[in-house]
């Protein structure tokens, strides 16, 4: 073979590579998962989702973000920073309308429903020696209610204000996230915590073994006053945390996992797919998660739902 030849033979090897990796470039597919606190239970459920998708979805470089959770989640998928993310029901409503108060300067109408997930429970949770056992006795009080504007402060002022109770009736008010909020009561510098959160999350569970707590009922009639939909009488269970020992009603709003429609009807599908069909991985990361029922997974969207999902729900037969 002469120099020429084999230089020409060389070329168009290093071509063909070129070619290549430029086409496997193009084929890799991008999943930036937004979570909240490391504390919460969007994190370790993200991150389970994380790993399914790295298996489950070919050439996926897939990545798992803590964020201030479902407002900032929100802002970020639509400003492109993210393909997937957690957020709470109501908040999401919020954001689709363009609700400044709620932390959305705009509509945010590219936002699309990817699947439903488990329930939030607002938990208000008091050390016992607080003397706090009910709504009442939170008058006067030193409360955290989650960092500003986030998913939980807005559950908070929702939920308060029922009550008939505004931020002006405590002592103090901290604006801090799951883990500091513990923190400090564990320090006696708060005496109670407001946390939505999936139940059994591991904050209120590190609190209820280092000291004694009460979970403040939220009785149906308050609930009731509150008039959104979105937000759902419940029961956090007896045994739920060291030292609960009845069941205590409360108040829930409903988790979605969110995507934008940015993200391709082909990656949606994956993400769908691989979600749907994988739910034991995601009861196993936390006991939340426990609470996302595959059969109610696509009722019912305070958003539209991604074609790409829509597409899985009705070839499984989850959606007519």
């Amino acid at each position: 073979m002469t120099f020429t030849r084999r230089t020409l033979v060389a070329a168009a090897a290093v071509s063909f590579a070129f070619t290549l990796g430029a086409a496997s470039a193009r084929a890799q597919e991008f999943v930036n998962i937004l979570t909240g606190g490391t504390s919460g239970a969007y994190y370790p459920i993200g991150v389970a989702l994380g790993n399914i998708y790295s298996k489950a979805i070919p050439n996926a470089k897939v990545q798992v973000q803590p964020t201030k959770a479902s407002v900032e989640n929100l802002n970020l998928l639509s400003t492109g920073k993210g393909e997937l993310a957690l957020t709470l029901g109501d908040t999401l409503s919020n954001a689709w309308k363009g609700d400044a108060e709620a932390g959305f300067s705009h509509k945010l109408s590219t936002l699309r429903v990817l699947a439903a997930a488990y329930k939030n429970y607002i938990q208000i949770v008091a050390t016992k020696d607080s003397g706090i056992k009910s709504l009442a006795d939170l008058k006067g009080k030193r409360i955290s209610v989650g960092a500003p504007k986030s998913g939980t402060e807005i559950n908070a002022r929702v939920v308060l204000g029922a009550a008939g109770i505004s931020y002006k009736d405590f002592q103090k008010v901290e604006y801090l996230g799951f883990g500091e909020s513990v923190d400090l009561m564990k320090n006696r510098q708060i005496d109670v915590t407001l946390q939505s959160a999936g139940l059994g999350v591991s904050s209120i569970r590190d609190l209820a073994s280092s000291v004694e707590i009460v979970i403040v009922p939220v009785p149906a009639d308050v609930v009731k006053k509150i008039g959104d939909a979105a937000y759902l009488p419940a029961t956090i269970p007896a045994g739920t945390y060291t030292g609960q020992d009845q069941a205590v009603p409360a108040v829930a709003v409903a988790n979605y996992f969110v995507t934008t429609t940015k993200v391709s009807n082909d990656l949606a599908y994956k993400m769908t797919k691989a979600l749907v069909e994988n739910l034991d991985t995601l009861y196993a990361a936390h006991s939340a998660a426990k609470g996302i029922v595959k059969t109610e997974m696509a009722a019912n969207p305070p958003v539209p739902l991604h074609p790409g999902a829509e597409k899985y729900y009705k070839e499984a037969g989850l959606l007519k």
